[in-house]
Order: C-alpha cells, then structure tokens, then sequence
C-alpha cells in the first residue's frame, strides 16, 4: 500500500515538473510520429533552433535526458519463473538507473526481491535475494557504490497480486527498487 502512495507522489511529481518545463519553452515543441520531439521556430530560419537565443532561456530537455527520466520512473523489475537473472531487456534501463547512482553520491536504494508462493518459504527467500543481488551486481559494474544499496528478501511474503493464475505469479516474480 506504501508503494502504491509512493507511486502516485512520483507521478505526481513527474506531471508537475513536466508542466513546469512547458509553461517556462521558449519555442513550441510538438512530437513526431516516433516520439521525438521537433522545435518549430519564429520563422527568422536563422541557424539551429536548439541553440539558445538570449539569457534567461530555459533549454528543453535533450531526447538522452528525455530517455533517462523516463527509465528511472520504472522501478519495478519482473523476473521469468525459477529464473535470478533479470530480463536482457532491462538492461538499458538497470544502467540508467546505474548512472543516477553514480552521479548522485548521496542517493540509496534499496532492492527488494520477491518471488511467487510456489516453492518453500526458505527457496523464494533465497530467490528474492538472488534476484536483487543480480540487479546489484550489474548497478556496481556500471558504476554505482556498494555503499548506495541495501538488498532485501521478502520471498513471497509480499505479493502484489493474489490468485493461482500464471498473471498473478508473474506480478510476485520482481524486485522492487525502492528510493530511500
């Protein structure tokens, strides 16, 4: 229920900064068919639109920096059944959220590995931590600190979603990387 509260502030949060940042563009911006932003300009045709014209001009975010902010919103990592190993897909996201850490020294996390109710309590206790230990070991390599991270276990004590269906058993398989 916490998660879900904090879920709602950062998107929250997120809505508001995004409005912000609208309500201060010097130039109108509008989103091509494959999501990239495009500027229009005033109609001088003089030189790069993305350059800034004068101070005070608040630039719009580049599309990395788009890319970024939004893979640190996904905090929740799913994992295939019996399986410790994240999913190749969640690479370029893991190292994005790599980089946050190690460009922000005082930031910590904490991983919180779970696994569905199949197996004993002692095996999906061992497969949480296995699970979030192999995020933490790819955060370290691509430059986090140690020092940044806290692993935790719940196994299946804490289910996101109930039920004997294979959705359901899905959902359970993750781990959660919570800010603290």
């Amino acid at each position: 229920m916490v998660t879900q509260g904090n879920k709602l502030i950062k998107l929250s949060f997120v809505v508001i900064s995004m409005l912000a940042l609208a309500a201060c563009s010097s130039s109108s911006e509008t989103d091509d068919a494959d999501g990239s932003a495009m500027t229009s300009t005033g109609g001088s045709g003089s030189g790069n639109s993305a350059q800034p014209s004068g101070a005070g001009n608040n630039q719009a975010l580049t599309q990395e920096e788009i890319r970024a902010q939004n893979a640190l919103r996904q905090n929740v990592f799913y994992f295939d059944f019996d399986v410790a190993e994240f999913k190749p897909e969640d690479r370029q996201t893991l190292t994005y959220h790599a980089r946050d850490l190690a460009g922000n020294s005082g930031k910590r996390v904490r991983l919180e590995g779970h696994a569905d109710e199949r197996g004993t309590r002692e095996y999906n206790l061992a497969l949480g931590e296995r699970r979030a230990n192999s995020i933490l070991n790819y955060l370290i390599v691509n430059g986090a600190s140690r020092s940044q991270i806290e692993v935790v276990s719940y196994g299946e004590e804490r289910p996101d979603a109930t039920g004997q269906t294979e959705q359901a058993f899905s959902r359970n398989r993750r781990v959660e990387v919570v800010v603290r």
